[in-house]
């Protein structure tokens, strides 16, 4: 921890953290970092706090030479992976717990616990690489939201800076777990996408939030291999479900492939 202090200090800092195994999303991060900060400090750390006991922090992909590689040639100056006993040394019992609807909903409900965890690891690194502004990607929209009301509710001097998702040319979302995908699952993984696509299309043809849900659920069931968690139309900062539309509202979605679980959103009704 000294030696990270010394090498920040007096730096303005864009902070971009991951769990590793970076691709294309985790670089468009750094690149936006390095356009807006004079340093730019990439963290990679697989917390098992966020990680369920049934989830998969144990075989989660794991690379650092070829993040290392990664991160440098997209522009940052420094790669910060502590191991475990830095972040969570011997007798550390302290927690950060959100409550409310925006944790408790949509993946809080399906992953009991994670948001703590998300939040109590975003407050230790924020402690400790001590960022002028941090980039997490849309991808994951509600832990997006989640360390937006984190840095206000504790007062972080931190701008969080969300930076849209990055897809395959067929719309996948990139995401370190599509490693996980057969080539039989990876040609069926795009069903989330073409769902909210196809509530995206009813809301531009003026239909209801309930006709874009049903044009969703009916892309969905195309794939009964794929067992939805929850497929949702929501206000985009309360993450409240919707009965009619409002300005920027999100389609969200997630569910699972006996491999792999997958999630996604996309704004499905315009600003």
């Amino acid at each position: 921890m000294q030696d990270l202090r010394a090498a920040l200090e007096g730096a303005e800092v864009g902070f971009v953290p991951t769990m590793g195994y970076l691709h294309e999303g985790h670089l468009s991060l750094v690149r936006r970092a390095r356009e807006e900060n004079g340093t730019v400090v990439v963290s990679v750390f697989v917390n098992p706090l966020q990680f369920g006991p049934n989830e998969d922090y144990q075989r989660y992909p794991r690379d650092l030479e070829r993040d290392a590689r990664l991160a440098r040639a997209a522009g940052a100056d420094l790669l910060f992976a502590p191991e475990v006993a830095e972040v969570y040394p011997e007798g550390f019992a302290t927690r950060v717990v959100l409550t409310g609807g925006l944790v408790e909903r949509w993946e809080g409900a399906h992953r009991p616990g994670h948001f703590d965890g998300v939040a109590t690891v975003v407050a230790k690194l924020f402690n400790m690489v001590r960022p002028r502004r941090a980039y997490f990607g849309e991808k994951d929209y509600q832990q997006l939201q989640v360390i937006r009301r984190l840095v206000r509710d504790l007062n972080f001097p931190v701008e969080v800076v969300g930076v849209p998702t990055v897809r395959e040319p067929d719309g996948l979302a990139l995401s370190s777990r599509n490693v996980y995908l057969t080539p039989e699952r990876r040609a069926q993984a795009t069903v989330l996408y073409r769902a909210l696509v196809a509530a995206r299309r009813v809301a531009e043809a003026g239909g209801t939030v309930q006709e874009a849900l049903a044009a969703g659920e009916r892309v969905l069931a195309e794939v009964p291999e794929f067992q939805p968690d929850y497929f949702a139309i929501v206000h985009p900062e309360t993450l409240e479900p919707l009965e009619a539309w409002v300005p920027g509202a999100r389609g969200i979605g997630a569910g699972r492939f006996p491999e792999v679980r997958l999630i996604d959103n996309l704004e499905v009704y315009p600003r």
